[in-house]
C-alpha cells in the first residue's frame, strides 16, 4: 500500500478485542457481523453480493484491490457493511478497469480497515465463532465502540430479504460473455421457457446463467403470492440467494410449501431458497459457527465432487429432513452439512452453493442445464 495520507482507525469485536489499523474508502462508524471470505479473487463481486448484506467482510487474501473497478462484474447495487483487508491497493492495473478501487469505497459509502493482521483475525472468528463487530475512523474509545456494537441484533432472527428483495416485478434479458457455455441443447429448444426468480438478494450473474440457457426471466418480490405465480403460467421457478436467517422468511417458506406441494412445475433453489425448500419440506436450520465463504468448497456425494463457490452463514439439520420425501444429493465435504437436495417424484431440487461461479469454479453451471431439462420435460 502506498498511500502517504494515512487515517487512524480501529475494529472493534463484540468480545471486547480491538485491531489498531489505517482506513480507506469511506470515513465513519460501521457496524454489522464480522466474518471472512477465503476467496483469491473476485473482491469486487463479492463485495456487492447482496447475501453478505448487513455485514463486516475480511479477506484473507492479503493484497485487494489491485486490479480496480469495472462496469461489468457487480452483482447488485447492494454492498457490504465494511471491509478488512491486509492490504489494499492504491493503484490498479488491468484491461478491464475504469475505477480506483478506494475511490469506488468512497462512492459507495463503504468504510475499510487495512493493516492489521487478517490471520490473527480469523482465527479469532474460526475459534469463537462470527460475532458483531464495528469499523470506525472516527476518535471513539473501545467503551463507547462496544456500546454501540451491543445494539446491533445478532444475524439469527433477522429477515433481510425484506431489506435487499425488488419492490417491482422486472424483465432480465442479459446474457453471460463466457466460453463455458454448455446450452447447445438449451439454445435449440423450440420456445423460450418462462422463469419466474424470486428474489431474496439475488445476483445478476445468476440471471444472466438462466438467460444464457436459453430463459425468459421475470423477476418478482420475495412476497409474491402463489396465485400470482401460477397465474403467470410459468415453466419454471428459482428460488434465489440472500442475506440473514432463513427461518424467519416466513413468506418464502410458504410459497415454497405450495409450489412444492403442487408439484407441477419445476424448481430450483441455491444458498438462501435451497433453505427455504428444506424448511418447507418440514426440516430445520441452524446458524455455523463462521459459516462457509469462498471459492474452493467442495461438495458432492458417491465419488463425485464439485469444488463450489460458497457464501453463507446457516445450513440445513440433516436429520429434520423427512427421508421419505427428501434425498439429500450433496454434502460439503469440509464439514458433512447438507450442501443438495432434491425432491422424490418430483422436479423439485436446490444446492447451498452458487453455481453461477461470478466469482469462483465453472464445475456447478450444469445445474442450470438440469433445471432446463427438467422444464423441458414438463413442456
Amino acid at each position: 500500500m502506498n498511500n502517504p495520507h494515512k487515517r487512524n482507525a480501529k475494529l472493534v469485536l463484540s468480545n471486547g478485542i480491538s485491531f489498531p489499523g489505517f482506513s480507506f474508502g469511506a470515513s465513519g462508524t460501521t457496524v454489522g457481523e464480522i466474518v471472512f471470505n477465503t476467496g483469491m479473487t473476485g473482491y469486487q463481486e463479492v463485495i456487492t453480493d447482496p447475501s453478505y448484506f448487513g455485514q463486516i467482510l475480511t479477506f484473507t487474501y492479503p493484497e485487494i484491490g489491485n486490479t480496480g473497478i469495472n462496469h461489468e462484474d457487480s452483482e447488485s447495487s447492494l454492498t457490504v457493511k465494511g471491509i478488512v483487508v491486509r492490504n489494499y491497493s492504491s493503484n490498479n492495473s488491468n484491461w478491464r478497469s475504469k475505477k480506483v478501487f478506494n475511490q469506488w469505497l468512497n462512492d459507495h459509502n463503504i468504510i475499510g480497515l487495512y493493516g492489521i493482521d487478517t490471520r490473527a483475525l480469523v482465527k479469532i472468528l474460526r475459534s469463537n465463532g462470527s460475532m458483531n463487530g464495528l469499523i470506525t475512523s472516527e476518535d471513539k474509545d473501545i467503551e463507547s465502540c462496544l456500546k454501540i456494537i451491543s445494539n446491533k441484533p445478532k444475524m439469527e432472527g433477522l429477515n433481510l430479504s425484506k431489506e435487499v428483495s425488488t419492490k417491482n416485478n422486472y424483465s432480465w434479458i442479459t446474457t453471460t460473455k463466457t466460453y463455458f457455455d454448455i446450452r447447445k441443447k438449451d439454445s435449440n429448444a423450440l420456445k423460450k421457457l418462462k422463469i419466474i426468480a424470486i428474489d431474496f438478494g439475488i445476483k445478476q450473474s445468476i440471471l444472466n446463467r438462466l438467460v444464457s440457457h436459453g430463459c425468459e426471466v421475470l423477476v418478482l418480490p420475495y412476497t409474491v403470492s402463489f396465485e400470482d405465480i401460477l397465474a403467470k403460467n410459468p415453466d419454471g421457478i428459482f428460488f434465489s440467494n440472500g442475506p440473514g436467517d432463513p427461518s424467519t422468511v416466513s413468506e418464502g417458506i410458504n410459497l415454497a410449501k405450495l409450489l412444492i406441494d403442487y408439484g407441477k412445475i419445476p424448481l430450483f433453489g441455491i444458498c438462501l431458497g435451497h433453505q427455504i425448500f428444506g424448511l418447507a419440506l418440514g426440516g430445520s436450520t441452524y446458524k455455523l459457527p463462521f459459516g462457509h465463504r469462498g471459492l474452493n468448497h467442495p461438495c458432492g456425494k458417491n465419488n463425485k465432487i464439485e469444488i463450489t463457490s460458497q457464501n453463507h452463514g446457516f445450513a440445513i439439520d440433516s436429520d429434520s429432513l423427512p427421508k421419505d420425501i427428501v434425498k439429500i444429493t450433496h454434502y460439503n465435504l469440509n464439514d458433512n452439512t447438507v450442501a443438495g437436495l432434491e425432491v422424490k417424484d418430483k422436479p423439485i431440487f436446490s444446492v447451498q452453493y452458487h453455481p453461477e461461479a461470478s466469482p469462483g469454479p465453472h464445475d456447478s453451471d450444469y445445474l442450470f442445464h438440469k433445471f432446463v431439462s427438467l422444464m423441458l420435460e414438463k413442456c
